[in-house]
């Protein structure tokens, strides 16, 4: 008799990971809400993640990578991090358990920045990593970020896939009821050491001595994250003349009015967005205080003696967003990723043009159009790719196979067949780590140069606050290797020292317009639609198709020639590139949130244009989309009936304080709200949805 395929099969995607991991709403697996589900069914049903789940993905994980023998390491070690968004430890101790019950040792790190799991992993030669975090997500979330020994790549698709099928054939109940195997080592000392010695190493952070931020006043904000007291100890090694650290407490309250999530798409902050009770900075302490500080150094601001900046970081430390004081205008200007990764470009390019020239400036379709057009101009190669830190890594990795092919001392034959084997993937894309690792090791290591004339990367970049550069990390046995990973602080030390070595030859004012603006900026803007039914959105299904058609017809009545381009890495992304690529739309589910974007991209004289079809899509998502089962939903329409009626102060609104920051704030990001002298009220396209 042929047996019956399990209800939580057929009901699954072919992976649960998102962009970068497994990110959810958290909910204790002894919660009534939970009872007689599987940490499965309670994922896919509910959209929860509890410790239950945390256990059966780690212990998944941990059984594939020993399946796999990824390493020649005998010990079978997975170093374990975590952000502070966990007090109670039940998270990370369901991590931890399901290491061990998997026959895995677990080097313990402890609360840590996400860069140095992966940092940590290389040099002990562990079999992988694992980071319990949600980023930059609210503090009512959690998630895991893998990583792989294959130079600290993270999973690729089918990699994800694998992990998933995995997930359905094993059985909870069966983990409960196995003994712990594996050790458990305290690693966290030895990792900060290694972190704070590769942090300051000249070669990572570009400093020339000690002296080169002394006229930096910095506030560091790690939004009650990884990062706390361990930046603003670095920052204070470097060198920087003083560091006034904010948003530090253990209270795993990560990212509330703080972190870089609250500063994206908002390039200045004027004196009157942190003033109470309407400013949408006042509860921002990291705001709040660089103001002060900007303010009662004015003077020696004005003069060149001093600056004053902030270092933006996320709860997991791997994005960096800088705050620039500008003592002429009494205001902030924040440098999002595209900012500060084309003053590193710069540094790097000014410093070392024959090392750099060529070399591959690496931006997400999310970028500004201006920024890979001003990497040309300065003479390195730019590269489009899909969204998420995973897909610049892996652009890196292939362009150093290809380096390592063409500078091999190989029979013209060998040449071909690598030639044969690296275009398709570059071409169609890469689906498997091991794929890379196969291809890599095609390459006789005795027949590959390490004498390369130039540098395969310059700057890789994300809009929203990753960058990656070059790192050297040293081995136990003094071998030093090149990494590249997501790493908040080395960007922030990067920026600065880039930016303090402008200000030396500047005059104050002419130093601001070039840093505040290091290219001409054009269009960019984002509508966002929260709790929603993202499957509802995947190439060619009926929303996908019918968001299609509208952009279609509204860029021909405005007279743009229109074309569909294919990310291989993202195929359910929508990109319509306009005007021979001038200009661009894209629609595309977020990996990390429950949400949808469309994304507007072009010249500022596309922004009225743009501006207006961008609206029309934003309708027919938020009519298409919205998930009326989501808790969520129905405290967002709850909110917007209050307001309906008259302005309302966020601590009028009339919800429970655990959601109220959140719900505030992904409702203003949809634009339904804003605020007024009086307290929010609806927007004409509020008005318009609670209408619909």
């Amino acid at each position: 008799m042929k047996q019956k395929t399990p209800l939580i099969q057929k009901t699954m995607p072919y992976r649960v990971q998102g962009t970068d991991g497994i990110r959810r709403e958290i909910k204790s697996a002894k919660s009534s809400e939970c009872r007689g589900l599987t940490p499965l069914q309670i994922f896919n049903e509910k959209g929860w993640i509890t410790e239950d789940f945390m256990e059966l993905y780690v212990y998944c994980f941990v059984k594939n990578c020993l399946k796999k023998k990824l390493v020649s390491h005998k010990r079978r070690t997975f170093v374990i991090g975590w952000d502070p968004r966990n007090p109670s430890g039940n998270h990370t101790n369901a991590v931890v358990r399901g290491v061990r019950k998997a026959g895995g040792e677990a080097l313990v790190l402890g609360v840590v920045p996400t860069p140095l799991v992966p940092l940590f992993m290389l040099y002990k030669g562990a079999y992988g990593g694992i980071m319990v975090t949600a980023s930059h997500n609210h503090m009512d979330q959690n998630g895991i970020k893998l990583f792989l020994p294959f130079h600290g790549m993270k999973p690729l698709p089918a990699d994800d896939a694998d992990l998933t099928e995995s997930l359905l054939k094993q059985k909870f109940e069966a983990i409960e009821k196995i003994l712990l195997k594996g050790k458990k080592s305290d690693c966290r000392q030895k990792a900060l050491a290694l972190f704070q010695s590769f942090s300051l190493m000249p070669e990572n952070s570009w400093l020339e001595s000690t002296d080169t931020l002394k006229n930096l006043i910095l506030v560091v904000d790690p939004a009650f994250g990884a990062l706390k007291k361990i930046a603003a100890q670095i920052f204070r090694e470097a060198g920087v003349g003083k560091v006034i650290e904010v948003n530090a407490s253990k209270n795993g309250a990560v990212n509330l009015h703080s972190g870089v999530a609250d500063l994206e798409g908002c390039p200045r902050i004027s004196a009157d967005m942190i003033l109470k009770p309407t400013g949408p900075f006042h509860s921002h302490k990291a705001i709040i205080k660089l103001f002060a500080v900007g303010r009662a150094n004015q003077k020696s601001a004005r003069s060149g003696k001093k600056r004053v900046a902030g270092a933006i970081f996320d709860a997991d430390g791997d994005r960096f967003f800088c705050l620039k004081y500008d003592p002429f205008h009494d205001a902030l200007w924040v440098l999002s990723g595209d900012e500060t990764a084309m003053l590193q470009a710069w540094h790097l390019m000014s410093h070392f043009p024959e090392k750099y020239s060529g070399s591959l400036y690496i931006n997400t379709v999310e970028s500004d159009l201006n920024a890979s057009a001003c990497a040309q101009s300065m003479g390195l190669t730019p590269l489009l790719t899909a969204v998420g830190d995973k897909w610049i890594l892996l652009k890196i990795r292939l362009a150093l196979i290809e380096q390592k092919r063409l500078s091999a001392k190989l029979s013209p034959k060998k040449q071909k067949e690598l030639k044969n084997k690296i275009a398709p993937l570059q071409k169609n894309g890469v689906t498997r780590v091991s794929d890379l690792q196969t291809l890599e090791t095609a390459i006789p290591k005795n027949c590959a140069t390490e004498n390369y004339k130039s540098t395969v990367l310059a700057v890789g970049s994300e809009e929203t606050g990753h960058n990656i550069t070059t790192a050297f990390l040293t081995l136990p046995n003094q071998k030093k290797i090149t990494v590249y990973s997501g790493n908040g602080l080395k960007s922030a030390l990067n920026t600065f020292s880039a930016t303090e070595h402008l200000a030396a030859n500047l005059s104050p004012k002419k130093y601001l317009q070039v840093v505040l603006r290091p290219f001409l900026p054009g269009f960019k803007s984002t509508l966002y639609v929260y709790y929603i039914r993202q499957q509802l959105f995947s190439k060619d299904s009926q929303v996908w198709r019918k968001v299609k058609q509208l952009i279609f017809k509204n860029t021909k009545q405005r007279g743009y020639t229109r074309k569909t381009r294919d990310f291989p890495d993202d195929p359910d992304m929508l990109y319509i590139s306009l005007a021979k690529g001038k200009a661009g739309i894209f629609v595309r589910n977020s990996g990390t949130e429950n949400k949808i974007s469309i994304n507007l991209r072009g010249r500022k004289s596309d922004a009225t244009k743009l501006k207006k079809i961008g609206q029309e899509v934003l309708k027919l998502l938020l009519s298409q989309l919205k998930d009326q089962n989501n808790l969520f939903y129905k405290k967002e329409l709850y909110i917007l009936s209050q307001i309906a009626f008259r302005p309302v102060l966020d601590e009028e609104l009339e919800i429970e304080n655990q959601y109220k920051s959140r719900l505030i704030s992904e409702i203003r990001k949809q634009n339904l709200i804003q605020l007024s002298p009086k307290g929010n009220r609806l927007t004409p396209l509020g008005k318009w949805y609670i209408n619909h």
